[in-house]
């Protein structure tokens, strides 16, 4: 049934967990990019050995905010300071909620002034797009929503193509392609480059380690413009990255793309739910994983979880910041990879051949997400001291990997843990779940980033400890 607004489904639901563990909207698909154009496996260690195209044109919102108060309004909405923020910059934006829970994330690029754009997936831009609409600002707002996850033939049509050039050999790409010395722009800052005779926009980012670039232009210029990149790096050993090993590179970065967002309780945030139509995201997000609590709440995340402390700067106000203030120095859980023991795993996988209903729930390969957010149970001597929030496999690790956090006193590398694997009561509705039993699998913890390459390389502050 359809309903007119978040707030109504909740209502209707009875129970809001309930509601998302058996949500039918299926995995969270990266749409439109073929799944592989070698293999994935290949194409993992591409990004860490030698070159690799990542098109980013599909999976992402884009909103653009123009006015003379859209500065104002995204520091407003802010955690982290606008302070020194100018055009030609970027920054990840992850705003919490008035009672300090994040409701998501992505990257603001400002890309003229009063003309900044937010990048990411839906819940930050929809906030975004609520208080644009109803705090009384003056600016405009451009929805370029993300592809259909299944287009079914139709055509699909964006604002801009994206693309990173991504890993090792990436500057000699660059420089091939711009005739000339890499473009000497900082990190997460912006600039130009040329391709195919283009003046191309470029950030320089760091998605698989080493310094590479992100570029966009018109949406209608992608093909040209991905033609010219490829060519320019065939000697450089490029290799284009399919929707299928795409989403994995964060297995290995330390990014937990896709938390619960923080909006469904809460008095502050009736209106908001209430202007949320009954399509979006959060009125139909899946939820997974073998924690299980009839308390919505206890899925709720905070900075220090995600490891967003780094930028949480209270120079500015926004919303959010007394109760964060309030919770600073409090909050005991620090984000962490967990390394997943190969016995165990290949304990699920030899469950498969096992009659139906004694297997165990199956693990996907590369990617093992079975909904919008994921949440399995991380426990010690039989109590839960964190969570397992986004997994998979990573071919240039030989390993089973999660992003996730633990208590404090249990964050530190090499301690071993047990993760929950498997849905309660033989699984619940979740088109995506297969009937299983549940196991356990011992953990270790290890360093984030967990990939050597992105530990070494990644600018300070950015996905690791410290940031400015």
């Amino acid at each position: 049934m359809a309903y007119k607004n978040l707030e109504e489904a909740i209502k209707a639901s009875g129970n809001i967990v309930k509601m998302m563990r058996n949500s039918q909207i299926g995995a969270y698909v990266y749409p439109v990019v073929a799944p592989e154009f070698s293999n994935w496996r290949d194409e993992q260690y591409a990004w860490a050995h030698t070159c690799v195209l990542y098109d980013q044109s599909h999976h992402m919102a884009n909103l653009y905010v123009r006015g003379k108060d859209a500065l104002k309004l995204l520091s407003y909405l802010s955690t982290n300071s606008f302070k020194n923020f100018a055009v030609n910059k970027a920054k990840q934006f992850a705003p919490v909620t008035h009672y300090g829970h994040v409701v998501g994330d992505g990257i603001i690029f400002y890309l003229a002034e009063n003309e900044l754009v937010y990048v990411g997936r839906n819940p930050a831009a929809n906030w975004i797009e609520f208080h644009a609409k109803t705090g009384g600002y003056d600016v405009q707002t451009e929805y370029d929503d993300r592809s259909p996850s299944r287009p079914m033939g139709k055509p699909v049509f964006r604002t801009s193509y994206r693309y990173q050039i991504q890993g090792p050999n990436a500057q000699r790409v660059i420089e091939k392609l711009n005739g000339g010395k890499m473009p000497d722009i900082k990190f997460f800052n912006m600039g130009e480059i040329t391709i195919a005779g283009r003046k191309v926009r470029a950030l320089r980012h760091g998605m698989a380690g080493a310094p590479g670039l992100e570029v966009w232009g018109p949406y209608e210029q992608g093909d040209e413009i991905r033609a010219a990149i490829l060519e320019a790096g065939k000697d450089a050993g490029i290799v284009q990255v399919g929707s299928r090993a795409y989403a994995t590179n964060t297995l290995e970065s330390g990014w937990i793309p896709s938390p619960v967002p923080a909006i469904y309780t809460g008095d502050k945030l009736k209106p908001y739910r209430e202007w949320l139509p009954g399509t979006s995201y959060e009125a139909n997000a899946g939820l997974g994983g073998s924690f299980v609590s009839d308390k919505i709440e206890d899925y709720y995340t905070t900075p220090w979880e995600l490891g967003y402390d780094s930028f949480t700067k209270f120079d500015h106000d926004f919303i959010g910041a007394d109760a964060l203030k309030s919770m600073e120095g409090k909050v005991k859980r620090k984000k962490v990879t967990f390394a997943w023991d190969n016995k165990d795993v290949m304990k699920v996988f030899e469950s498969m051949f096992a009659p139906h209903g004694e297997n165990y729930k199956f693990i996907d390969l590369p990617l093992s997400n079975y909904a919008s957010s994921s949440f399995d149970a991380i426990v010690k001597g039989g109590k839960m001291v964190g969570a397992s929030m986004f997994s998979g496999y990573s071919f240039n690790e030989r390993k089973m990997l999660s992003l996730g956090f633990v208590e404090e006193e249990f964050a530190k590398p090499g301690t071993e843990l047990t993760l929950v694997w498997g849905e309660e009561n033989g699984g619940t509705k979740k088109t995506t779940v297969e009937r299983h039993k549940q196991t356990e699998l011992k953990v270790v913890v290890g360093p984030t980033p967990y990939g050597s390459q992105a530990r070494d390389t990644y600018h300070e502050g950015w996905r690791t400890a410290k940031a400015s």
